[in-house]
């Protein structure tokens, strides 16, 4: 039971989607102690917030727009040490996870989590510095995956991500400033470094690596 003249634990959550975001804020206003101080739809806006606030804990999601959380995460710990991040995210790959947790994550969570496990997660790692639950911890000893950045370059990324999110050759030519062409090249190389060989396959790949989302 906490003591009432405790100081709440101030969490600072990030998540691009609205009802995400505010679904788990109203699950940590139930838990004793708990106190929501700030939102970010991104990993910018929550730089942007931990210039003025200094939280206990932040909790954010990976896949992000402009500035993702594995990103933030690894901002965070450099720049702001006192800050815990706890990465909340239906990504579990062995990939995902240990990226987050050479960032600098102390926590990882799936967001079907039950609420026990969320309030678990920040008492611990308020407590002790970290949380990771049996599964999460399984896959930390598990091999890695060979990271998306060290099989492609960073002009394949950029293609690789916009084919996931259903953009036609001829839009991500004109975004990239590329003729179709060279936009078709990629995507061949990018297939033939992968192993794939349909657009559905790389979209898969892409939401696994946490690139785009589900």
């Amino acid at each position: 039971m906490r003591h009432p003249t405790d100081r709440p634990i101030h969490v600072v959550l990030a998540d691009d989607h609205d009802l995400v975001r505010s679904g788990i804020a109203a699950l940590l206003s139930t838990i004793d102690g708990v106190e929501v101080i700030a939102e970010a739809r991104d990993g910018v806006e929550l730089l942007q917030l931990l210039q003025t606030l200094r939280p206990d804990i932040v909790i954010t999601d990976i896949s992000m727009p402009g500035m993702d959380g594995i990103t933030a995460a690894g901002r965070i710990t450099r720049e702001f040490p006192g800050v815990k991040v706890i990465v909340l995210s239906m990504h579990d790959s062995v990939d995902a996870v240990k990226r987050a947790v050479a960032s600098g994550a102390c926590g990882y969570l799936r967001k079907d989590a039950p609420k026990f496990e969320l309030e678990l997660a920040v008492r611990s790692v308020m407590a002790s510095g970290s949380y990771f639950g049996n599964g999460v911890a399984q896959l930390l000893l598990q091999p890695s995956e060979q990271a998306v950045d060290e099989i492609l370059t960073a002009r394949q990324l950029e293609v690789l991500t916009m084919i996931a999110h259903g953009k036609s050759a001829k839009e991500i030519a004109y975004e990239l400033g590329l003729s179709s062409k060279t936009v078709d090249v990629h995507r061949a190389k990018i297939m033939e470094r992968l192993g794939l060989t349909d657009v559905a396959s790389l979209t898969r790949y892409a939401v696994r690596k946490g690139l785009v989302k589900d």
